[in-house]
């Protein structure tokens, strides 16, 4: 048997092609949708659906998408949905009203739950409303950290669906050490850049305001007295970041002790030229990504204290985690690290280790694939209406199943 999964998700979907990759290996016949024109998903021989899913759009909009999947999953007849996201993880559910089961994985509570702005705090009681709907026609809710996963526990946003922890997305270690490997050196993108004797400070990920940009900006005068020879390289989309986009004029204001490179495909080299990854993020993460290749590219890490960073840095450790918006904090840090190269090093080599051991690709991927099947085979109840709580044979429910 080759169960037909669909994964729906948004315009960061083709992040996840590793991860599907690996489930077609174990079996699963797939269908990718998402707000990605799927010329990525093509090439790896993945069919793909394009779903319109902008995070600023209208309820029209939404109400439209919603449609568009309940047709969609009419025409493909999948025998389980597994959803990434905020908007998808909302929609699918809604759209699918339990005729499959539905996995849907909460990567992160995002800018609802990040930010101080009036519009945000009157969005919350919207968004635990929907998510609450959405749970009722969902078969399994996965986190990726502990916060969240006690943030919906504490909200009674479950239902009566099951809970399972696993941690983040995964990472394909062998391909990134073989991408660094086959890649140009360090000598070389420095000399492309122009950072010949530069100590290095990187950020890759959105240029928005809730990514805390404006932190490491405001902080870049007070490292560049201690460190003159600190460069600062933001990597990573601006244009495609309507309201919540930093300003050109704001980064352009630090040239050329900052550069912004726009998005890049080349992740694996550019962190290899760096001295230290910054990561001063507002949002409630879900496991971050970048963070993954900044520790296996053996990078020191200064990340803000917030869900789902606080799973891959250890204060003090591998890095260290500092208040979302400290100034002050982020500057000392990494002052800190480029001051002491020796210690710096020692915090980038354990990243290494606890990366490989922790999140990679194969490890997350047997983890849901035992969940699929699990579900598939009846051994889990879906909790869908009509339905008991989720337990699993042991008769545990199974959020408390050991990970």
């Amino acid at each position: 048997m080759n169960p037909h999964l669909v994964c729906v998700g948004g315009e960061d979907h083709p992040l996840r092609i590793p991860f599907l990759l690996s489930l077609r290996e174990q079996g699963f016949r797939l269908t990718a949708l998402s707000s990605d024109d799927g010329t990525a998903f093509s090439r790896h021989g993945i069919p793909h659906r394009h779903i319109r899913f902008d995070r600023f759009a209208s309820s029209g909009a939404e109400l439209s998408t919603l449609r568009s999947i309940r047709g969609l999953m009419s025409e493909l007849r999948p025998d389980i949905v597994q959803s990434f996201d905020t908007k998808p993880n909302l929609l699918t559910p809604l759209a699918v009203r339990g005729q499959v089961p539905v996995v849907r994985t909460i990567n992160g509570l995002g800018w609802t739950f990040s930010s101080l702005e009036p519009r945000a705090l009157a969005l919350r009681p919207v968004f635990c409303s929907l998510q609450w709907l959405a749970s009722f026609w969902t078969a399994v809710t996965v986190f990726q950290n502990r916060d969240d996963q006690a943030f919906f526990e504490r909200w009674r946003l479950i239902g009566k669906s099951a809970a399972r922890l696993i941690a983040g997305s995964g990472i394909d270690v062998e391909a990134f050490a073989t991408v660094r490997r086959c890649g140009p050196s360090a000598a070389t993108m420095r000399e492309q850049l122009g950072l010949h004797f530069a100590e290095v400070v990187m950020f890759v990920g959105r240029l928005t305001r809730q990514k805390g940009i404006p932190t490491l900006l405001e902080a870049v005068p007070r490292i560049l007295k201690e460190r003159p020879n600190a460069r600062f390289i933001l990597v990573g989309p601006r244009m495609s970041e309507g309201p919540f986009a930093v300003a050109k004029a704001d980064i352009d204001r630090y040239a050329p002790h900052v550069l912004a490179l726009g998005p890049r495909t080349d992740i694996p080299a550019l962190l290899g030229m760096a001295d230290l990854f910054a990561f001063p993020t507002q949002y409630r993460e879900g496991i971050p990504r970048v963070l993954l290749e900044a520790g296996l590219a053996g990078l020191p890490i200064v990340a803000s204290r917030m869900p789902g960073c606080n799973d891959v840095v250890e204060d003090g450790w591998n890095g260290y985690l500092v208040a979302p918006r400290d100034v002050n904090g982020f500057a000392s840090r990494i002052i800190d690290l480029l001051s002491d190269r020796a210690r710096a090093k020692t915090m980038g080599d354990r990243s290494v280790g606890f990366v490989r051991e922790r999140f990679a690709l194969s490890g997350v991927v047997d983890q849901y694939c035992d969940l699929y099947r699990r579900i598939l085979s009846g051994a889990i109840q879906t909790g869908l209406p009509g339905q008991a709580t989720a337990r699993d044979p042991g008769n545990r429910q199974l959020s408390e199943a050991p990970q």
